[in-house]
């Protein structure tokens, strides 16, 4: 199965983060190490729909604010059941990062194909609280995003609250601007309203074969 990871990545880098029609027993792709910060290793792949119940485990340990700017409750398993079939339906793409098989995070695009969004797509990044400040965030956010481009979205959209510092810094590296502040955008579970940050980033098209212009 190795080899033909690395056959695939030597035609296209991310051709095996392409939704699996028939994934394997346990319910784990193909994976691949990456090396983090201090020589830290862990593995990435491509998340399938039998990864709702470890991403409802994974979601119910992390803080009550990482989970105020996402559309669907992770700690939901029906609300998750049902966010995770837009895997085969085209709209979701994931990437799970693994440590000795216990997943370590995550990162997810969502897109649509209405006419008016076909360039646009959201990312999502979260870290478990044991792997952090190791450099697995940019790293989850950094792969996600080439996807995005794979995928040959024009524009990529990222939301978080003003204090995740860590995560604004790791979309700030990678090109995202603050587009919007929305005040009191979402309210916790204890009845406070928070602000919502709004960054994105814009792609340029690929380049004409040739250097010519369309």
């Amino acid at each position: 199965m190795r080899q033909s990871i690395r056959a695939l990545s030597r035609v296209h880098p991310r051709l095996y983060w392409r939704p699996m029609s028939s994934p394997p027993a346990d319910g784990r792709s193909p994976s691949r190490v990456v090396t983090l910060a201090h020589g830290d290793t862990i593995s990435l792949r491509a998340m399938t729909s039998a990864d709702g119940h470890r991403l409802v485990a994974f979601a119910r340990e992390l803080p009550p604010d990482d989970l105020l700017f996402l559309s669907v409750d992770l700690t939901d398993a029906d609300a998750v059941a049902r966010w995770i079939e837009g895997l085969g339906a085209g709209r979701l793409v994931g990437v799970v990062a693994e440590d000795e098989g216990t997943m370590a995070g995550y990162a997810a695009l969502l897109h649509h194909d209405v006419t008016w969004q076909r360039h646009l797509g959201e990312i999502f990044v979260h870290v478990g609280a044991r792997h952090r400040a190791r450099g697995l965030g940019r790293a989850l956010a950094a792969e996600i995003s080439a996807i995005a481009r794979d995928l040959g979205l024009r524009k990529f959209v990222a939301r978080m609250t003003p204090d995740q510092k860590g995560a604004v810094s790791t979309f700030e590296r990678l090109g995202f601007k603050t587009e919007a502040l929305l005040a009191d955008f979402v309210i916790d579970t204890d009845g406070r309203t928070r602000d919502i940050l709004v960054m994105a980033r814009d792609v340029p098209a690929p380049a004409p074969p040739g250097g010519g212009h369309p």
